[in-house]
């Protein structure tokens, strides 16, 4: 939970920074518009209009963003925003923990193999406790109750690659759980967007295009606006899913070989 929270904490930092960046960078391209125009007052005829509309462009992006947020609704778009922040955090931990627990299990087994046959089962234990990975613990569980035999070590694989598996697939129910609140909060939005173009309808006794516009408005904002970090979040998720089931293919293969290992280093030393 702590490191959690660092990266939570860290990923708020680094948006509230960006924020801060892009309002500068706004502030910055204000200023050099107003010179811009200045010094091109006199030669409109001969500047070309390209510059200026793509120098238009990268700042009308920023506010248009803004202008949406708002318009959306605060107490809905923060939900949303947050719940992002929150996905993403916790994909981004998922993602550097399952790539820091990838193994070349070809070379781990290579590696025991030969430390089994120089300096037995201590040997390879200690090989397994110079490696960084699920499947390095796996192995120094079968390798310390070797010598309780060959049904037990293999009954010790089993049972800690299951603990493993549940270590993989930490806080991967915190993801998805985001990924179904962000699109119902924009359709709590939608509902809220309609009710105050009713309200606005019933206030004025008529209805008119400019009553019902701004509660629709609002409806579509936050409902797009769900939809899009849902996406985002189910994107991270699937590829979470993806590194546990190649992860977990890898342990199930590399545990039989060690078993074989160890099957194999038992007649010899019978």
């Amino acid at each position: 939970m702590k490191k959690l929270f660092a990266f939570i904490a860290l990923f708020g930092m680094l948006s509230m920074g960006a924020t801060l960046n892009t309002f500068a960078q706004e502030q910055e391209e204000q200023a050099d518009t107003a010179v811009m125009e200045q010094a091109i007052a006199p030669q409109e005829e001969t500047t070309p209009p390209s510059l200026l509309d793509a120098a238009e462009g990268e700042g009308s992006l920023h506010k248009e963003i803004k202008r949406l947020f708002i318009e959306g609704g605060a107490q809905f778009m923060g939900i949303v925003l947050l719940a992002l922040i929150l996905g993403l955090a916790i994909a981004i931990e998922r993602i550097i923990y399952l790539n820091l627990a990838t193994t070349n299990t070809n070379k781990l087994l290579q590696k025991i193999e030969e430390a089994l046959e120089e300096g037995g089962i201590e040997a390879a234990k200690e090989v397994c406790r110079d490696t960084r990975g699920p499947v390095a613990s796996i192995f120094y569980q079968g390798l310390d109750r070797f010598d309780e035999g060959i049904e037990m070590a293999e009954k010790s694989i089993i049972s800690y690659g299951g603990v493993q598996m549940g270590l993989l697939e930490k806080n991967l129910s915190w993801i998805s759980l985001f990924i179904a609140i962000a699109p119902m909060l924009g359709f709590m939005g939608t509902v809220v967007g309609m009710i105050i173009a009713f309200d606005n309808i019933e206030r004025a006794g008529n209805v008119s295009a400019t009553l019902v516009a701004g509660g629709i408005k609002v409806a579509l904002i936050t409902t797009i606006t769900g939809l899009i970090v849902a996406i985002i979040l189910q994107i991270f998720y699937n590829y979470i899913l993806s590194k546990i089931d190649n992860l977990t293919n890898q342990m199930e293969d590399a545990s039989i070989s060690l078993v074989d290992l160890l099957v194999k280093y038992n007649l010899k030393n019978k």
